[in-house]
Protein backbone atom coordinates (compact mmCIF):
# COMPACT_ATOMS: atom_id res chain seq x y z
CA UNK A 1 0.00 0.00 0.00
CA UNK A 2 1.40 3.20 -1.19
CA UNK A 3 2.14 5.88 1.43
CA UNK A 4 -0.44 8.62 0.52
CA UNK A 5 -3.24 5.94 0.55
CA UNK A 6 -2.44 4.79 4.10
CA UNK A 7 -2.00 7.95 5.27
CA UNK A 8 -5.95 8.86 4.63
CA UNK A 9 -7.03 5.63 6.04
CA UNK A 10 -8.82 5.40 9.51
CA UNK A 11 -7.11 4.02 12.11
CA UNK A 12 -9.63 1.65 13.67
CA UNK A 13 -10.22 0.28 10.42
CA UNK A 14 -6.35 -0.63 9.76
CA UNK A 15 -6.14 -2.19 13.66
CA UNK A 16 -8.99 -4.19 12.42
CA UNK A 17 -7.92 -5.25 9.04
CA UNK A 18 -4.04 -5.39 9.87
CA UNK A 19 -3.63 -6.87 13.28
CA UNK A 20 0.64 -6.56 12.25
CA UNK A 21 -0.12 -2.77 12.15
CA UNK A 22 -0.53 -2.58 15.73
CA UNK A 23 2.23 -5.04 16.79
CA UNK A 24 4.48 -2.74 14.89
CA UNK A 25 2.88 0.36 16.79
CA UNK A 26 3.36 -1.84 20.50
CA UNK A 27 6.93 -2.78 19.16
CA UNK A 28 7.68 1.25 19.10
CA UNK A 29 6.63 1.37 22.53
CA UNK A 30 3.62 3.38 21.38
CA UNK A 31 -0.33 2.99 22.32
CA UNK A 32 -3.44 2.86 19.42
CA UNK A 33 -6.69 3.09 20.53
CA UNK A 34 -8.85 2.35 17.79
CA UNK A 35 -10.42 5.83 16.78
CA UNK A 36 -12.20 6.71 13.53
CA UNK A 37 -9.05 9.58 12.83
CA UNK A 38 -7.02 9.31 9.72
CA UNK A 39 -3.72 7.31 10.27
CA UNK A 40 -1.59 11.00 9.13
CA UNK A 41 -3.69 12.43 11.88
CA UNK A 42 -2.76 10.24 14.34
CA UNK A 43 1.19 10.67 13.49
CA UNK A 44 1.13 14.08 14.15
CA UNK A 45 -0.36 13.88 17.12
CA UNK A 46 2.43 11.73 18.78
CA UNK A 47 4.46 13.76 20.87
CA UNK A 48 8.00 14.14 19.81
CA UNK A 49 9.64 13.07 22.72
CA UNK A 50 7.76 9.78 21.84
CA UNK A 51 8.67 10.11 18.49
CA UNK A 52 12.34 10.48 19.87
CA UNK A 53 12.05 7.36 21.76
CA UNK A 54 10.76 5.38 18.94
CA UNK A 55 14.18 5.87 17.07
CA UNK A 56 11.85 6.35 13.63
CA UNK A 57 10.63 9.71 11.85
CA UNK A 58 6.81 9.75 11.31
CA UNK A 59 7.04 9.38 7.46
CA UNK A 60 9.87 6.24 8.29
CA UNK A 61 6.57 5.06 10.15
CA UNK A 62 4.31 5.41 7.18
CA UNK A 63 6.42 4.00 4.88
CA UNK A 64 7.58 0.75 7.22
CA UNK A 65 3.37 0.27 7.83
CA UNK A 66 2.60 0.17 4.21
CA UNK A 67 6.08 -2.05 3.40
CA UNK A 68 4.51 -4.33 5.98
CA UNK A 69 0.94 -4.41 4.79
CA UNK A 70 2.08 -5.37 1.01
CA UNK A 71 4.57 -7.95 2.91
CA UNK A 72 2.20 -9.90 4.41
CA UNK A 73 -1.15 -9.50 1.78
CA UNK A 74 1.84 -11.30 -0.97
CA UNK A 75 2.49 -13.76 1.62
CA UNK A 76 -0.85 -14.38 2.43
CA UNK A 77 -1.55 -14.71 -1.66
CA UNK A 78 1.18 -16.87 -1.70
CA UNK A 79 -0.27 -19.09 0.59
CA UNK A 80 -3.09 -19.38 -1.57
CA UNK A 81 -1.83 -20.46 -4.51
CA UNK A 82 -2.82 -23.33 -6.37
CA UNK A 83 -1.26 -25.73 -9.00
CA UNK A 84 -3.50 -27.90 -11.10
CA UNK A 85 -1.18 -29.92 -13.36
CA UNK A 86 2.78 -29.35 -14.16
CA UNK A 87 4.05 -30.24 -17.60
CA UNK A 88 7.24 -31.58 -18.25
CA UNK A 89 8.53 -31.45 -22.12
CA UNK A 90 11.07 -33.74 -22.71
CA UNK A 91 14.97 -32.43 -23.57
CA UNK A 92 17.52 -35.26 -24.37
CA UNK A 93 19.51 -38.05 -22.25
CA UNK A 94 23.32 -38.38 -21.27
CA UNK A 95 24.36 -39.33 -25.03
CA UNK A 96 21.90 -36.48 -26.58
CA UNK A 97 19.03 -38.78 -27.71
CA UNK A 98 15.73 -36.58 -27.37
CA UNK A 99 13.50 -37.70 -24.92
CA UNK A 100 10.22 -36.84 -27.75
CA UNK A 101 7.71 -36.72 -24.72
CA UNK A 102 5.17 -34.27 -23.23
CA UNK A 103 4.06 -35.28 -19.48
CA UNK A 104 0.94 -33.85 -17.80
CA UNK A 105 1.35 -34.60 -13.94
CA UNK A 106 -2.38 -33.37 -11.86
CA UNK A 107 -2.86 -32.60 -8.03
CA UNK A 108 -3.88 -34.94 -6.14
CA UNK A 109 -1.58 -37.51 -8.61
CA UNK A 110 1.61 -39.83 -7.26
CA UNK A 111 4.11 -40.36 -9.91
CA UNK A 112 7.46 -42.10 -9.17
CA UNK A 113 10.62 -42.27 -10.47
CA UNK A 114 12.61 -45.52 -11.17
CA UNK A 115 15.76 -46.05 -12.17
CA UNK A 116 19.44 -47.97 -11.44
CA UNK A 117 21.22 -45.76 -9.19
CA UNK A 118 22.99 -42.66 -11.37
CA UNK A 119 20.69 -43.02 -13.59
CA UNK A 120 19.60 -39.54 -13.60
CA UNK A 121 16.71 -39.46 -11.31
CA UNK A 122 17.81 -37.13 -8.77
CA UNK A 123 18.78 -34.56 -11.96
CA UNK A 124 14.74 -34.95 -13.11
CA UNK A 125 13.81 -33.79 -9.71
CA UNK A 126 16.42 -30.73 -9.86
CA UNK A 127 14.96 -29.78 -13.14
CA UNK A 128 10.86 -29.91 -11.59
CA UNK A 129 12.24 -28.05 -8.80
CA UNK A 130 14.14 -25.01 -10.47
CA UNK A 131 11.13 -25.37 -13.36
CA UNK A 132 13.77 -25.75 -15.85
CA UNK A 133 13.02 -23.67 -18.85
CA UNK A 134 15.94 -25.51 -21.29
CA UNK A 135 18.75 -24.01 -19.08
CA UNK A 136 19.73 -26.62 -17.07
CA UNK A 137 22.12 -29.89 -18.57
CA UNK A 138 19.15 -32.18 -19.74
CA UNK A 139 17.27 -29.04 -21.78
CA UNK A 140 14.24 -30.10 -20.52
CA UNK A 141 11.27 -27.23 -19.62
CA UNK A 142 8.56 -27.35 -17.03
CA UNK A 143 4.99 -25.18 -17.32
CA UNK A 144 2.67 -24.33 -14.83
CA UNK A 145 -1.02 -24.68 -15.41
CA UNK A 146 0.18 -25.02 -19.40
CA UNK A 147 2.20 -21.70 -19.22
CA UNK A 148 5.93 -21.01 -18.38
CA UNK A 149 6.57 -19.72 -15.23
CA UNK A 150 7.93 -16.01 -14.89
CA UNK A 151 11.36 -15.41 -14.26
CA UNK A 152 10.41 -13.98 -10.54
CA UNK A 153 8.27 -16.85 -9.65
CA UNK A 154 11.41 -19.67 -11.12
CA UNK A 155 14.13 -17.58 -8.32
CA UNK A 156 11.73 -16.23 -5.00
CA UNK A 157 13.38 -17.24 -2.03
CA UNK A 158 10.27 -17.31 -0.56
CA UNK A 159 6.84 -18.52 -1.89
CA UNK A 160 8.23 -21.36 -3.63
CA UNK A 161 5.81 -23.74 -5.82
CA UNK A 162 8.00 -26.83 -5.11
CA UNK A 163 9.26 -27.98 -1.83
CA UNK A 164 12.15 -31.44 -2.20
CA UNK A 165 13.22 -32.95 0.32
CA UNK A 166 16.25 -34.74 0.12
CA UNK A 167 17.68 -37.83 1.24
CA UNK A 168 19.88 -36.13 3.84
CA UNK A 169 18.11 -33.29 5.97
CA UNK A 170 19.87 -31.99 8.51
CA UNK A 171 18.73 -29.32 11.26
CA UNK A 172 21.05 -26.14 12.32
CA UNK A 173 18.95 -24.48 14.63
CA UNK A 174 18.58 -25.35 18.41
CA UNK A 175 15.25 -24.84 19.02
CA UNK A 176 12.85 -27.59 20.00
CA UNK A 177 10.75 -29.55 17.68
CA UNK A 178 7.36 -27.57 19.16
CA UNK A 179 9.26 -24.30 18.62
CA UNK A 180 10.38 -25.35 15.08
CA UNK A 181 7.03 -26.22 13.59
CA UNK A 182 5.12 -23.29 15.56
CA UNK A 183 7.49 -20.98 13.94
CA UNK A 184 6.72 -22.12 10.66
CA UNK A 185 2.90 -21.97 11.54
CA UNK A 186 2.97 -18.27 12.42
CA UNK A 187 5.01 -17.71 9.36
CA UNK A 188 2.39 -19.31 7.23
CA UNK A 189 -0.28 -16.95 9.54
CA UNK A 190 -2.82 -20.18 10.56
CA UNK A 191 -5.46 -19.19 11.95
CA UNK A 192 -4.32 -21.20 15.10
CA UNK A 193 -0.70 -21.66 15.26
CA UNK A 194 0.00 -23.74 18.02
CA UNK A 195 -2.77 -26.36 17.16
CA UNK A 196 -1.90 -26.97 14.14
CA UNK A 197 2.06 -27.59 15.10
CA UNK A 198 0.38 -30.10 17.28
CA UNK A 199 -1.24 -31.72 14.40
CA UNK A 200 1.98 -31.69 12.36
CA UNK A 201 3.78 -33.36 15.20
CA UNK A 202 1.02 -36.14 15.85
CA UNK A 203 1.11 -36.91 11.91
CA UNK A 204 4.90 -36.91 11.91
CA UNK A 205 4.74 -39.36 15.21
CA UNK A 206 1.79 -41.42 13.45
CA UNK A 207 4.51 -41.95 10.34
CA UNK A 208 7.61 -43.11 12.30
CA UNK A 209 8.13 -46.32 14.62
CA UNK A 210 10.23 -43.78 16.84
CA UNK A 211 7.90 -41.54 18.61
CA UNK A 212 9.34 -38.04 19.33
CA UNK A 213 8.46 -35.81 22.26
CA UNK A 214 7.64 -32.10 21.16
CA UNK A 215 10.01 -30.91 23.41
CA UNK A 216 13.19 -32.43 21.93
CA UNK A 217 15.08 -30.62 19.92
CA UNK A 218 15.23 -31.18 16.19
CA UNK A 219 18.61 -31.37 15.99
CA UNK A 220 18.65 -34.94 18.21
CA UNK A 221 15.65 -36.38 15.93
CA UNK A 222 16.66 -39.42 13.91
CA UNK A 223 17.05 -39.66 10.27
CA UNK A 224 13.84 -41.28 10.51
CA UNK A 225 12.15 -39.05 12.85
CA UNK A 226 13.49 -36.04 10.73
CA UNK A 227 12.12 -37.42 7.95
CA UNK A 228 8.18 -38.19 9.14
CA UNK A 229 8.21 -34.06 10.38
CA UNK A 230 9.41 -33.17 7.10
CA UNK A 231 6.48 -35.12 5.53
CA UNK A 232 4.32 -33.64 7.84
CA UNK A 233 4.95 -30.38 7.42
CA UNK A 234 5.07 -30.61 3.82
CA UNK A 235 1.70 -32.31 3.74
CA UNK A 236 -0.14 -30.02 6.16
CA UNK A 237 1.72 -26.88 6.86
CA UNK A 238 3.76 -25.85 3.22
CA UNK A 239 2.32 -23.85 1.29
CA UNK A 240 4.43 -25.28 -1.85
CA UNK A 241 1.45 -27.42 -4.10
CA UNK A 242 4.27 -29.45 -5.64
CA UNK A 243 6.13 -31.82 -3.43
CA UNK A 244 9.52 -33.83 -4.50
CA UNK A 245 11.00 -36.70 -2.38
CA UNK A 246 14.15 -38.59 -3.21
CA UNK A 247 14.37 -41.51 -1.35
CA UNK A 248 11.91 -42.75 1.55
CA UNK A 249 12.53 -46.39 1.78
CA UNK A 250 15.02 -46.20 3.76
CA UNK A 251 14.26 -43.57 6.46
CA UNK A 252 11.54 -45.67 8.94
CA UNK A 253 8.71 -44.19 7.83
CA UNK A 254 5.09 -45.20 7.23
CA UNK A 255 5.31 -45.38 3.31
CA UNK A 256 1.68 -45.83 2.78
CA UNK A 257 0.35 -43.40 5.58
CA UNK A 258 3.21 -40.83 4.49
CA UNK A 259 1.55 -41.10 0.63
CA UNK A 260 -1.89 -40.84 1.96
CA UNK A 261 -0.93 -37.75 4.07
CA UNK A 262 0.38 -36.04 0.96
CA UNK A 263 -1.96 -36.63 -1.55
CA UNK A 264 -4.65 -35.66 0.84
CA UNK A 265 -3.60 -31.81 0.40
CA UNK A 266 -4.26 -31.92 -3.13
CA UNK A 267 -0.37 -31.71 -4.09
CA UNK A 268 1.55 -33.16 -7.16
CA UNK A 269 3.47 -35.61 -5.71
CA UNK A 270 6.67 -37.06 -7.09
CA UNK A 271 8.84 -39.50 -5.31
CA UNK A 272 12.38 -41.01 -6.33
CA UNK A 273 12.50 -44.74 -4.82
CA UNK A 274 14.40 -48.45 -5.20
CA UNK A 275 11.26 -49.27 -3.74
CA UNK A 276 8.83 -51.72 -5.19
CA UNK A 277 6.01 -50.91 -2.67
CA UNK A 278 6.46 -46.90 -3.36
CA UNK A 279 6.49 -47.86 -7.25
CA UNK A 280 3.81 -49.25 -7.45
CA UNK A 281 1.61 -47.32 -5.18
CA UNK A 282 2.03 -44.02 -7.64
CA UNK A 283 -0.48 -43.79 -10.16
CA UNK A 284 2.33 -43.78 -13.04
CA UNK A 285 6.60 -44.26 -12.91
CA UNK A 286 8.75 -42.82 -15.07
CA UNK A 287 11.04 -45.06 -15.95
CA UNK A 288 14.96 -42.93 -15.81
CA UNK A 289 18.18 -44.79 -18.22
CA UNK A 290 21.38 -43.74 -19.35
CA UNK A 291 20.20 -39.55 -17.94
CA UNK A 292 17.15 -39.93 -19.82
CA UNK A 293 13.02 -40.38 -19.58
CA UNK A 294 12.69 -43.94 -21.43
CA UNK A 295 9.52 -44.98 -20.57
CA UNK A 296 6.44 -43.58 -18.30
CA UNK A 297 4.15 -46.51 -16.85
CA UNK A 298 0.81 -46.39 -15.82
CA UNK A 299 -0.05 -48.93 -12.93
CA UNK A 300 -1.77 -51.90 -13.88
CA UNK A 301 -4.67 -53.82 -11.96
CA UNK A 302 -2.17 -56.74 -11.97
CA UNK A 303 0.40 -54.88 -10.29
CA UNK A 304 -1.91 -53.17 -7.93
CA UNK A 305 -2.58 -56.77 -6.61
CA UNK A 306 0.96 -57.69 -6.12
CA UNK A 307 0.98 -54.15 -4.32
CA UNK A 308 -1.50 -56.27 -1.82
CA UNK A 309 0.94 -59.07 -1.72
CA UNK A 310 4.00 -56.73 -0.98
CA UNK A 311 2.11 -54.76 1.93
CA UNK A 312 1.67 -58.26 3.36
CA UNK A 313 5.37 -58.82 3.37
CA UNK A 314 6.17 -55.26 4.82
CA UNK A 315 3.55 -55.27 7.28
CA UNK A 316 5.13 -58.23 8.34
CA UNK A 317 8.75 -56.85 8.07
CA UNK A 318 7.67 -53.89 10.36
CA UNK A 319 6.48 -56.01 13.25
CA UNK A 320 9.58 -57.55 12.94
CA UNK A 321 11.69 -54.57 13.42
CA UNK A 322 8.94 -53.14 15.48
CA UNK A 323 9.45 -56.14 18.79
CA UNK A 324 13.33 -56.01 17.95
CA UNK A 325 13.27 -52.33 19.20
CA UNK A 326 11.18 -53.10 22.88
CA UNK A 327 14.00 -56.06 23.08
CA UNK A 328 11.50 -59.19 22.04
CA UNK A 329 13.29 -61.95 20.95
CA UNK A 330 11.88 -63.87 17.16
CA UNK A 331 11.79 -67.24 17.79
CA UNK A 332 8.81 -68.82 16.85
CA UNK A 333 8.83 -70.04 13.29
CA UNK A 334 7.76 -67.07 10.91
CA UNK A 335 4.66 -67.73 8.53
CA UNK A 336 3.62 -65.93 5.72
CA UNK A 337 0.65 -66.67 3.87
CA UNK A 338 -0.38 -64.32 0.84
Amino acid sequence: MNAPDLARQPLDSLLAQHPCIADFIASLGLQARAEPLPLADWLARLPDEAIFDAGMERDQMLAHMGRLITELETLEAGAREQVSSLTLIGGHDKSGRPENLELTLRAGEIVCIVGPTGSGKSRLLGDIECLAQGDTPTGRRVLVDGQEPPEERRFALDRKLVAQLSQNMNFVVDLTVQEFISMHALCRMVAAPEAMAAEVIRCANDLTGEKFSPQVSVTQLSGGQTRALMIADAALLSASPVVLIDEIENAGVDRKRALELLVSGEKIVLISTHDPLLALRGDRRIVIRNGGIAEILSTTPAERQNLERIEAVDTLMMDIRDRLRRGLRIEEEIRWTP
